[in-house]
């Protein structure tokens, strides 16, 4: 019996396969577990947050507030702390074992990085914290309690942590966090390497260097975003992302920025890198948060070929909608002259 041709398209696919980078298996991280965000104005940050973004207040401490979103099974997803400049504090990753946990200590110590033990967030054990090469504060931990919601905010189905909120957007998830990094390769390559995620789409510049990378922790496309920091800076934000049910969602959040003065930098529009529909606005402290609708999006491929995108395909801007506007690439917290 003579061979049966392999199809053009099926040797391309082999061909990206092959040239696809080995990293460490996905697992010991896993997923993001909440963020932290600092806030000149914290009151007003807080209302933003509660009122058009719809999360509830879990509980306060100090100059902290612990909000959570409805879908979230932890105490909280976003921590809400006074500072002088807006910007990104602490960053956590949930491991899926102690012993994970301790895998990815002593990985992220191979590389010379230190850290050290804390147990300061409620409902949460104890916290390794270290700092990726950029400067932005990361802490892995696993022991953790599942959110048990008071009377008024018991959910109808059992296997929904917390009703759907009554007001604002009603966003269902912390999404990802973007970072801006002065050395994205450096700063990716340590936590691909060191924690275990995975690149899925990059940006490589003309003069060979990498402009953007995204990396995922689990199924969904990213979790982790590094952006290069065109002022030269370290350890800023460019944004934090919540996901929404459905693009009507991005829609109407759309509508009530308008309606409460909530200021929209760009959007509603759809992403070229990931696909993901998506509206920015900035919080009363100017950070800058995006809600976001890329849940139909997974990387179910367990040797999913790194995407990358060439300088003039990223010229191009968004995959439809507005092109993208200069304080897109200007605009970090804390705020640079």
């Amino acid at each position: 019996m003579a061979a049966i041709p392999v199809p053009e398209n099926l040797t391309s696919l082999r061909r990206m396969v092959a040239d696809t980078p080995t990293r460490p298996p996905l697992g010991d991280v896993a997923h993001l577990g909440h963020a932290q965000l600092f806030t000149p104005v914290p009151e007003e940050t807080v209302a933003f947050f509660i009122d058009y973004m719809g999360l509830t207040v879990a509980s306060r401490n100090g100059d902290s507030t612990y909000l959570r979103t409805w879908d979230d099974y932890e105490h909280h997803s976003l921590v809400v702390t006074r500072r002088d400049q807006p910007g990104i504090g602490r960053t956590a990753l949930r491991c899926s074992s102690r012993e994970a946990l301790d895998r990815r200590v002593a990985a992220v110590q191979a590389t010379g990085a230190t850290g050290q033990w804390v147990r300061d967030e409620p409902s949460i054990g104890d916290l390794w914290v270290t700092q990726d090469p950029d400067g932005h504060e990361l802490a892995l931990y696993h022991e953790t309690e599942y959110w048990q919601a008071p009377a008024e905010l018991a959910p109808g189905l059992k296997n929904q942590p917390q009703a759907k909120p009554g007001q604002g957007v009603g966003v269902r998830r912390l999404d990802h966090v973007n970072y801006l990094a002065k050395d994205v390769e450096t700063t990716t390559d340590f936590v691909i390497d060191a924690l275990g995620a995975r690149p899925t789409e990059q940006i490589r510049l003309d003069d060979g260097h990498i402009g953007a990378r995204w990396q995922t922790f689990t199924q969904k496309s990213y979790d982790l975003v590094y952006t290069e920091d065109w002022t030269g800076s370290q350890g800023r934000l460019h944004h934090l992302a919540f996901a929404t049910d459905t693009r009507e969602d991005i829609l109407r959040a759309a509508d009530l920025a308008l309606d409460t003065g909530v200021f929209i930098e760009t959007g509603p529009h759809k992403h070229a890198i990931q696909q993901t529909f998506f509206l920015y606005v900035y919080e009363p402290g100017g950070n800058r948060i995006e809600l976001c609708n890329p849940l139909t999006r997974l990387v179910l491929a367990p040797d999913w070929p790194l995407v990358t995108w060439t300088e003039a395909e990223r010229a191009k801007g968004q995959a439809w909608g507005l092109q993208t506007i200069e304080s897109f690439h200007t605009h970090g917290t804390p705020r640079v002259d």
